[in-house]
């Protein structure tokens, strides 16, 4: 029984054409769904040392600095001493932030007695300048 020639043995082939193109979809698809490292301001994390106000608070139109003859410089009542002013400009930056959450002009008013020294008044600008206040004018004299 002769059952015909003897056919030499194909290999199977599969193309792997289709499964590189589904591959490479995928991996395109994934890398644009997919949300990336989230950025830390994102979390939505409160943190302690700050207080959410419910609404505006009442703040004073302006901050009145007072200069006298002796070179004292007053603010609400307070007398700063010391040449270059640092706690008065820890106060303006307390002043100018409270300002800034209220949403208001943070306003300085300096006024000099009529024979006080310049270097004093300038004290206060620079520590104006130091605190981020710009708006800052000059009233009337306190007396002499």
């Amino acid at each position: 029984m002769k059952f015909g020639k003897k056919r030499a043995m194909k290999s199977a082939e599969i193309d792997l054409t289709p499964m590189i193109d589904t591959v490479m979809f995928l991996l395109i698809f994934f890398m644009l769904t997919t949300t990336l490292k989230q950025k830390e301001n994102d979390l939505g994390i409160n943190l302690p040392g700050r207080m959410d106000s419910g609404g505006p608070v009442d703040m004073p139109d302006e901050q009145v600095i007072e200069v006298n003859s002796q070179g004292d410089v007053i603010l609400n009542g307070k007398v700063f001493e010391g040449k270059e002013l640092k706690d008065l400009t820890k106060v303006l930056v307390l002043y100018r932030q409270a300002s800034d959450a209220n949403k208001s002009k943070c306003l300085i008013t300096i006024q000099a007695d009529e024979n006080s020294v310049y270097e004093r008044i300038v004290n206060v600008m620079n520590a104006c300048v130091g605190a981020g206040i710009s708006n800052v004018t000059f009233g009337g004299s306190t007396g002499g």
